[in-house]
């Protein structure tokens, strides 16, 4: 059976990733892989203190995300998927948040990894304003985004954009 088609939808948290994935996944019939976030014992103490809980956050996602990708390329042969990210964006973030060994040791493995993962075939890039997307963080209301700090999600909106003009 042929592969179908992989839909990914980018950006910044609280651009709307998740909400533009199940608004197409019943017109396409598609399967739909969401990123999994909330299962990661370090995300709370990472907003808190990114430093010193960076690298753990960081490979904790790093396989989470590397699972869930090798899942979806199952899924993409028996109908279309729609994803709420790429595996490329963990790198982003890792550059964003570890330094020196930290972000060497993370570039050998997510290299190793993504070296078996098929990109998909379309990413849509979704983009906001810093403010906006501190009001919808807000909004939502999880817990352990409360502590995100407004620097933080300049500094992240600039590293998409320097990812996709690229």
């Amino acid at each position: 059976m042929p592969d179908c088609p992989c839909l990914a939808i980018e950006g910044p948290i609280g651009v709307g990733k998740t909400t533009l994935a199940r608004m197409l996944q019943p017109k396409y019939s598609a399967e739909l892989l969401l990123e999994i976030f909330e299962e990661n014992p370090f995300l709370s103490s990472f907003y808190a203190d990114r430093q010193r809980f960076a690298f753990q956050t960081q490979i904790f996602f790093l396989l989470s995300r590397y699972h869930q990708q090798r899942e979806a390329s199952r899924l993409v042969q028996q109908q279309p998927l729609i994803c709420d990210y790429i595996f490329a964006k963990d790198r982003l973030f890792a550059h964003l948040n570890l330094h020196g060994d930290e972000l060497e040791t993370y570039e050998r493995l997510h290299t190793a990894l993504a070296e078996r993962l098929t990109p998909p075939d379309l990413v849509v890039y979704l983009k906001s304003s810093p403010d906006v997307l501190m009001e919808r963080i807000a909004t939502r209301d999880r817990p352990y985004e409360r502590s995100i700090s407004r620097d933080y999600v300049v500094e992240l909106a600039q590293a998409y954009e320097q990812f996709f003009a690229a």
